[in-house]
């Protein structure tokens, strides 16, 4: 199975806020193995613009720190898997980790 998991990122790390990134990092994963990475200037923020964005260019899953519930709802509704509370590290080192089972996550949810 092929998966696509964004993951927002400023500065070559995952971006705590998710809805202000400067980019989207993508990454390509079949069975366990990234296959590929696309880099993705986030387009400007604008409430429930995201899960459609995502949704068309393949994302199947979202690696995040904070998020809303309003959020993650629109992103299921899609079918995009979100996991939230992840640290602040590159997006390949939290994919690895995401794929290992070894990336913890502590629950980090926007209240706005």
């Amino acid at each position: 199975m092929i998966k696509k998991i964004a993951v927002p990122t400023s500065d070559g790390k995952l971006d705590g806020h998710f809805g202000h990134c400067q980019q989207f990092v993508l990454v390509e994963v079949e069975e366990k193995e990234i296959k590929g990475i696309s880099y993705l200037d986030a387009p400007p923020h604008q409430p429930g613009l995201l899960p459609p964005w995502l949704a068309e260019r393949g994302a199947t899953d979202i690696i995040a720190g904070g998020m809303g519930q309003r959020a993650i709802d629109l992103f299921n509704e899609r079918g995009i898997n979100v996991f939230v509370g992840a640290p602040a590290l590159p997006p390949e080192e939290l994919v690895v980790g995401f794929l290992n089972k070894s990336l913890s996550f502590l629950a980090n949810y926007c209240d706005h």
